[in-house]
């Protein structure tokens, strides 16, 4: 037997390939494909059936790109109307020598949700595995906000019933295996586990230990955030995105990456935000290289090209790898020399300011400053925030920009001073001048021990 989970790290996607008896079956895969088929290969199977749990929304579907490859049959749930594939219904069942993958209908997440009950012919009938999808994860369940409020009641009573009638009555000892880890957006709160199990699932999932009304209710109050990127995953994964293989960039002399810049290209600044702060090209975005899955989607667009700019350009095709899993083909190259080349060149330096909590302490006790909180809504209720902070997500900065003033400094905070860094380059997009990036952000806050109000 062929079992393999595959992790895209930053999106905490799980993909996974099973098989037997030289024939597998892809679940879930992401768009550069190579992996898939290089496992296949090395256990001399042969891919013939690739299943998508679902239309996703934060990430390019993999299975035209791979399709087009191996030749493989793609599957998917019949509620919705794809451009490509086949649909599956209730209870097909489909075989990879003594293994079988019979389809459950489990909407929800997203009308067409499926998921698949694995059984071994060889140990008997009972069921050992089930792949969820986004139907439930480990400690928490997906989203079901993404048909707006007027449908929130409906999809939370069918992924409800869809996660109690059909994949808790599989048994308490089968393993689940969903399609999304901790830190993915398609959750709120995931616990960070590879795997998890009915039973495990039945007695600490806080969404399973209420009944139907409160956990209706529940739902309805849930509130997250969607980047704008998602109405272009959910485009190009019901209609079959371009099919391309990961791009491999140029490096972009000075003088090349100047005009670039001028001809309107997207400057996406990969180093840490005290890093940007310090010196870096004016009209760049910063976002650290950790972030990239998490806010890339909120700020670049799909039309204009990307230059990336690092320090060293270590190991930055990882960073392109994500870029691409989002949809991002257009790419114009890599500073080349990263920024120092830049600095050499005598060309102009944009900074902004960082600094320490006692020094914003300082400031908010001598002067009547600007401090921005950038941080979702629900960790600032949860944790508390500084005195009279404003707060605006950083993903929404760009929509309230008319909420800031230009006439008094501006400090920016979040947990610790990435998201911070992201609003303070945004700012200086706009030609803000006197922000600030607040350091260590609410975390060195509560550790200097200033008052946090609630």
């Amino acid at each position: 037997m062929l079992f393999e989970r595959i992790v895209s790290e930053g999106l905490a996607h799980n993909s996974y390939i099973i098989g037997d008896e030289e024939k597998a079956a892809v679940i879930d895969p992401r768009r550069d494909c190579d992996i898939y088929l290089d496992i296949a290969a090395r256990n001399n199977c042969t891919i013939t059936h690739i299943f998508e749990t679902h239309r996703n929304e934060d990430y390019v579907i993999g299975s035209p790109g791979l399709a087009h490859r191996c030749g493989a049959g793609i599957f998917h749930g019949a509620a919705m109307d794809f451009a490509y594939g086949n649909p599956v219904h209730e209870g097909d069942v489909f075989t990879f020598g003594s293994l079988s993958l019979q389809v459950l209908e489990t909407p929800g997440h997203t009308e067409e949700s499926i998921s698949l009950v694995v059984r071994d012919q060889k140990s008997g009938r009972a069921p050992y595995l089930v792949f969820s999808g986004d139907t439930i994860f480990s400690g928490d369940i997906a989203r079901t906000d993404f048909f707006g409020d007027a449908r929130k009641e409906e999809m939370a009573k069918k992924i409800y019933d869809s996660i109690t009638e059909k994949i808790l009555s599989q048994g308490d000892g089968v393993i689940l295996c969903p399609a999304h880890g901790a830190g993915s957006v398609c959750g709120g709160e995931i616990m960070d586990r590879p795997y998890t199990t009915v039973g495990y699932e039945r007695a600490t999932n806080p969404f399973l230990n209420i009944g139907r009304g409160a956990f209706v209710s529940a739902r309805k109050m849930e509130s997250h955030y969607t980047p704008p990127y998602f109405r272009t995953m959910e485009r190009y994964n019901q209609d079959g995105a371009p099919l391309h293989h990961s791009p491999v960039l140029r490096m972009l002399t000075v003088s090349e990456l100047e005009e670039f810049r001028h001809a309107g290209c997207q400057l996406l600044d990969i180093r840490a935000p005290a890093d940007f702060a310090g010196g870096h090209i004016p009209k760049s975005i910063s976002i650290w290289r950790g972030g990239i899955s998490s806010f890339a989607g909120w700020f670049l667009n799909y039309k204009d090209p990307i230059i990336l700019i690092d320090d060293f350009n270590q190991n930055i095709e990882q960073v392109v790898l994500q870029l691409f899993r989002m949809g991002y083909d257009n790419f114009a190259g890599i500073a080349a020399g990263g920024i120092m080349a830049w600095y050499k060149s005598g060309r102009e330096i944009g900074t902004t300011g960082v600094c320490s909590v006692k020094k914003l302490n300082e400031q908010l006790d001598n002067s009547s400053p600007f401090v921005l909180d950038v941080r979702d809504i629900r960790n600032r209720r949860a944790v508390g925030h500084i005195r009279d902070s404003h707060h605006i997500y950083v993903g929404e900065l760009p929509g309230h920009l008319h909420e800031i003033p230009t006439n008094q400094p501006v400090f920016v905070y979040c947990d610790a001073g990435f998201k911070a860094g992201i609003a303070a380059s945004i700012l200086a997009q706009n030609h803000y001048q006197g922000v600030t990036n607040v350091l260590g952000g609410m975390t060195a806050w509560k550790q200097a021990g200033f008052k946090i109000e609630h």
